[in-house]
Order: structure tokens, then C-alpha cells, then sequence
């Protein structure tokens, strides 16, 4: 029996493989070495929100930047890489637990540089697409000339939350507040870049040395979709096994699997040079681009036709 689902999909594959095969002139282009690393890994990076799938006492990786910082610190400056990952619990309109994701790094560069690369990059592939210099997205008409809109994270809750970042974190409400009150007025007009998140949300940025209280850390709204996450990398290995060690007590005291610190990352962290890295999820930038309002259609299978 034919599968009608998968073949009405044909006209969105066919431009899925040209935004995909776009990213890599872009890059390319650009001087960036495309690298391919392992997707099965021994431990992933301790975060208290993802949760990785176990394989074989092994891990599929919910990321390929443990392993990518890794070719830094062995003298690689300008790499990019765009892998399947997988993370247990996501699944939605918008998400599903085995996803595409391009990350990018560069040597030298900080959590600013990459916005301006951020916004060249989906630029050069709406332009690509005949879309010109706006794009529309389930009703919204969102202008992509520069300069995109930048707001920190203190600012976007005084403007759209009922109460401050502070406030939200001390009633661990922060994540709460974001995906209901501030996340979907982002990016509606034009792309916005919230950046400056509190410290408590560091991920594996730096902190920001003339205001300890907030790591360099970006993301991108487009529509009201979170498309990126990027920063200025943590680069010193006993601060990061702290945070490590703080993510793993968050997993621990939220009843979460524990995994093993990825002890030959932090061994060669010492080595990478002062750099910046962004991870953009390809599905979602399809949607976006195409106008789809479900991941399901821009993707040749979702896990139920499995």
C-alpha cells in the first residue's frame, strides 16, 4: 500500500535538501571544515533538562559539541557539522526525540560574532529560497534585514513576564515563565537574539567578566520558536567539572538518571583556545522557512510511521 503521508512530503524534501545543501556552501565557503563525529558516546554533558537515550552503556549523543570542542583543543578553528541527535521526552509539534542539528564553532570569536553569523547565515538562505529580505511564518511577516532585534534576558522579563528573572529563579519558575510568557512574543516582527542569561542558566558559556551574574549566552526566536542556542565557551576545566557537578545534584534531587562526567573532555579543555559555539536546530529553521507549523511535515518520518 503506498504510503500517501510520506509521498505528499516530496516538494518539502526537495527544498529541505536545498536549505541543507545551502548551510554547507555557506560554511564551506567561509573556510569552515566539515566534521563528522561519533554519535554513540560514553558520556554526554550533565544538563538537568536533557535526557539522553543509554545504548549499550553508551549514550546517543543529544549534541556533537563535547567531542567538536574536543577538535578545538587539538588546533581546529573553524568547524561545522550537521548530525542527526537524540533526546528522550521530546516530542511535540515541534519536537521529536531524533532531530537534525548544525553546530558551528569558531577559535577567537565570542558570543556577538556568532549572531552576526547567525543572521548572514539565514539571510543567504532565504535569499537562496526567492524569499528576498522577509519571510512569513503562520500569519506573521517576519524582515529579515539587519540589524535583528537584541534583548538580554533581565529586559524581556521586566517587558513580558510578571515577574523578574530573580524572582522566577528563586521560585524555580524561571523555564516556566519563559515558555509561557516571553518565548512566543519572540522573533514575531523580526528574529530576535535574547542574550545575558543568569548564570544559574550558564550551560557551558563563560561567565561575563564585567557582570559575573550572567553568562555569555544567546538564543535566536524566530516566530516565536527557539532556533539556536549559542555562546562564548567556558574554557576553564575546573570550573566547568563545578558546574557539572552542580547539574548532576539538580538531576539527583529531581529523581533523573546520573551520567559520568566526561572526564577525557575536561582533560583537553584546558587546551581550547578563547572560542564561541552555536547549535541551530535544522528542523525548526525548515519550518520556519518553508511556513510549516508542524516539524512532522518537514521530516520524511516521524517516529508513529516507524
Amino acid at each position: 500500500m503506498k504510503n500517501w503521508s510520506l509521498t505528499r512530503k516530496k516538494g518539502i524534501l526537495w527544498r529541505r535538501a536545498k536549505i541543507i545543501q545551502s548551510i554547507r556552501g555557506f560554511f564551506t565557503s567561509r573556510g569552515y571544515l566539515e566534521v563528522e563525529t561519533p554519535h554513540r558516546i560514553p558520556a554526554p554533558a550533565p544538563e538537568s533538562h536533557i535526557d539522553p537515550f543509554s545504548s549499550e552503556g553508551w549514550f546517543l549523543h543529544p549534541s556533537p559539541e563535547l567531542c567538536m570542542k574536543r577538535m578545538l583543543s587539538a588546533g581546529y578553528e573553524k568547524i561545522f557539522q550537521i548530525c542527526h541527535c537524540w533526546r528522550k521526552g521530546e516530542r511535540g509539534s515541534q519536537h521529536t526525540p531524533e532531530f537534525t542539528l548544525l553546530e558551528w564553532y569558531r577559535v577567537g570569536r565570542d558570543y556577538f560574532d556568532l549572531m552576526v553569523e547567525c543572521e548572514e547565515l539565514i539571510q543567504t538562505l532565504a535569499g537562496e529560497l526567492g524569499l528576498g529580505d522577509s519571510l512569513q511564518y503562520q500569519g506573521h511577516q517576519i524582515l529579515l534585514e539587519s540589524p535583528w532585534e537584541r534583548i538580554t534576558v533581565e529586559e524581556a522579563f521586566i517587558r513580558y513576564a510578571r515577574i523578574s528573572a530573580k524572582e522566577a529563579l528563586r521560585k524555580d519558575r524561571f523555564d516556566e515563565v519563559m515558555v509561557r510568557e516571553i518565548e512566543p512574543r519572540l522573533g514575531i516582527e523580526r528574529p530576535t537574539f535574547l542574550y545575558d542569561y543568569p548564570s544559574e542558566r550558564r550551560s557551558l558559556a563563560r561567565l561575563k567578566k564585567e557582570k559575573p551574574s550572567v553568562a555569555e549566552r544567546f538564543e535566536l526566536y524566530l516566530g516565536g520558536l527557539e532556533m539556536a542556542n549559542g555562546f562564548s565557551e567556558l574554557t576553564d576545566p575546573e570550573e566547568q567539572r563545578r558546574v557539572f557537578q552542580s547539574e548532576i545534584l539538580i538531576r539527583q534531587s529531581l529523581g533523573k538518571p546520573v551520567y559520568p562526567i566526561p572526564e577525557k573532555f575536561l582533560d583537553e579543555l584546558e587546551e581550547m583556545p578563547p572560542s564561541a559555539g552555536i547549535a541551530l536546530g535544522v528542523d525548526r529553521l525548515v519550518m520556519v522557512l518553508l511556513n510549516e507549523r508542524r516539524i512532522d511535515e518537514v521530516i520524511a518520518f516521524t517516529p508513529e510511521d516507524l
